[in-house]
């Protein structure tokens, strides 16, 4: 039998993955034609750390296996929403940064998506959505932690 914290947490992830699956759902409505998901939290994340980044790495900030980060940023390379060069200490390896064309499709998608983001701000306040965010980083954190 669960204790109440285990309850609570039970409900707090049980709201997150539904939540995600709507957040989901209304995103990939708004988002520029060709445009899928993923290709925007790719270039949403490259903008944010401003720095380039390995397909490993990207790979394991968004749970998913190297293979599919490849056809991902094979899509946005194609696109030129994506630089990827080789390591120069390293051929084996490669890091992939945002272009100019990606930050400007990253923008739009963005300018796509602020009716759906304005619902959100507009039914939860700056201070609820700040705090939130905090937690929910907490718990991204403690789940990516390596399993024993």
């Amino acid at each position: 039998m669960p204790n109440s914290t285990d309850a609570t947490a039970i409900s707090v992830l049980s709201e997150i993955i539904v939540l995600d699956q709507i957040a989901r759902g209304r995103l990939a409505k708004v988002l520029p034609k060709g445009m899928e998901l993923s290709h925007f939290s790719v270039l949403n994340h490259l903008a944010h750390v401003n720095d380039e980044r390995s397909p490993a790495e990207l790979a394991r900030v968004f749970n998913v296996t190297r293979g599919a980060m490849t056809n991902t940023l094979n899509k946005l390379e194609a696109a030129g929403h994506v630089h990827i060069r080789p390591d120069w200490d390293d051929a084996r390896r490669k890091f992939v940064s945002i272009s100019k064309s990606g930050r400007l499709a990253r923008d739009e998608a963005l300018r796509s998506a602020n009716p759906v983001l304005s619902e959100l701000g507009t039914a939860v306040d700056a201070d609820s959505l700040k705090s939130t965010l905090s937690v929910l980083r907490q718990m991204r954190r403690a789940l990516t932690k390596p399993e024993n």
